[in-house]
């Protein structure tokens, strides 16, 4: 089975790939380890598309069974293997900022609001993952995006849309897949 999850920064993607890839016994990928380069200071860096497109095509492709977590909306055509299912979170974008501004906090300290450079670094982020819902033109991977793209998959979908903790969402995915 190969499965492709996506959402909005923050939406839970990377901790339900995880999540279902140790219950299904299936590789988890996450578009981030291609995307980005590794750095000292994380996501700051991209990857070369062609590379990155070549790397993840080259990993899928040998691979029979994983799960895919994040946004591929924009990678170009005949990267991915054809997915057997599609999940796409939705969270309402109070929440989903919310976790963000947790999530960054946790992985950086204090650094996000006493380093000048971070701080903005941290505003940035924020504005882009706040222009998801907002289509201010800040980011391209936003739910409109999102939504165009699902509309010319054929592909079977299931779509969570609200804040339903981690339980439930594997509740609702492994009995769609289990039927």
């Amino acid at each position: 089975m190969r499965i492709h999850i996506f959402g909005a920064s923050g939406s839970g993607v990377t901790t339900l790939g995880k999540a279902l890839s140790e219950e299904l016994n299936l590789k988890y990928f996450d578009s981030d380890d291609f995307f980005w380069l590794p750095t000292p200071i994380p996501f700051t860096e991209r990857q070369n598309p062609e590379t990155r497109n070549s790397i993840v095509s080259d990993q899928l492709h040998t691979a029979e069974n994983w799960i895919f977590g994040g946004s591929i909306i924009h990678w170009g055509k005949n990267v991915f293997p054809a997915f057997d299912l599609i999940i796409f979170l939705y969270l309402p974008p109070e929440v989903r900022l919310e976790r963000l501004r947790k999530r960054e906090h946790e992985r950086y300290g204090e650094e996000i609001i006493t380093n000048p450079e971070r701080a903005k670094k941290f505003q940035e982020f924020m504005d882009w993952a706040k222009d998801y819902d907002h289509h201010t033109g800040i980011a391209n991977r936003t739910l409109k995006a999102h939504l165009e793209w699902l509309s010319k998959m054929n592909t079977p979908l299931i779509e969570i849309s609200g804040d339903y903790d981690l339980p439930k969402k594997m509740e609702i995915i492994l009995n769609i897949i289990n039927k």
